[in-house]
């Protein structure tokens, strides 16, 4: 069974908008194993960026404007998803991207049937509990210290590691993320993009503790379940 684990970057939030992809991330997994096989791409968008997305990923103007356009890699793309399930966090707002570009170069739409949306797996399997990929980081204890500022190769490699938790666990020794830039599919570094992305407005520190919305919605899960043991620890 073939996997890639997938992560993108954009211009904004609305592919129908006119909001365009940047950035392709992808890691190869066979039978749940890391081949060490990787996809990476930044993409000229052919419009401005937006200050939002920005702020988001440290992609700039400048940057991107000379890099190639989806036209010019669509078809190593589609060469290296070929026939493989796409493992996706948020699955709908990456394949959204995706189609509409696809569509803009006159290919077919990526099928919804060969989606596995991470998001979903894990909301169900923590019904309640933060979803987010930082948060399932720290769940399962993946160093994601790297990850000052989204990028989609960093990102599918640290979703790879959390893919294979909610799947049942890692290999012994498995670590995808890397410490220093990451490589691109043609050998080239990732250093470049460095400068742009630590011009980007820091972000504000994540909440550890959980929300006044989060407890009540637990308290709400735990009124559903037969004499819970969780109220008797508690109450102890």
């Amino acid at each position: 069974m073939r996997e890639i684990v997938m992560d993108t970057e954009t211009t904004g939030l609305d592919p129908h908008k006119g909001d365009r992809l940047v950035e392709i991330g992808g890691v190869e997994l066979l039978n749940l194993v890391p081949t060490g096989r990787t996809y990476h791409v930044y993409i000229n968008p052919e419009r401005p960026m937006s200050e939002e997305a920005f702020a988001v990923h440290g992609l700039g103007d400048d940057f991107l404007s000379g890099q190639p356009t989806f036209a010019q890699v669509a078809s190593d793309f589609l060469d290296f998803i070929a026939d493989a399930n796409l493992v996706i966090h948020n699955a709908d707002f990456d394949i959204g991207f995706l189609n509409m570009e696809l569509k803009r170069v006159g290919h077919r739409p990526i099928r919804p049937e060969v989606v596995i949306d991470t998001l979903a797996i894990a909301r169900k399997r923590y019904p309640g509990a933060q979803a987010t990929l930082d948060a399932l980081c720290r769940r399962y204890g993946i160093d994601n210290a790297n990850r000052t500022l989204h990028g989609a190769l960093l990102d599918s490699e640290l979703l790879a590691e959390v893919y294979l938790e909610l799947r049942g666990g890692r290999q012994p020794g498995l670590t995808l993320t890397q410490s220093g830039p990451s490589s691109s599919r043609d050998g080239s570094r990732g250093g470049e993009v460095a400068a742009y992305r630590r011009h980007a407005a820091p972000r504000p520190p994540r909440r550890h503790e959980p929300t006044a919305e989060e407890i009540a919605r637990h308290e709400a899960f735990i009124d559903t379940l037969k004499d819970p043991l969780w109220r008797a620890v508690s109450a102890d």
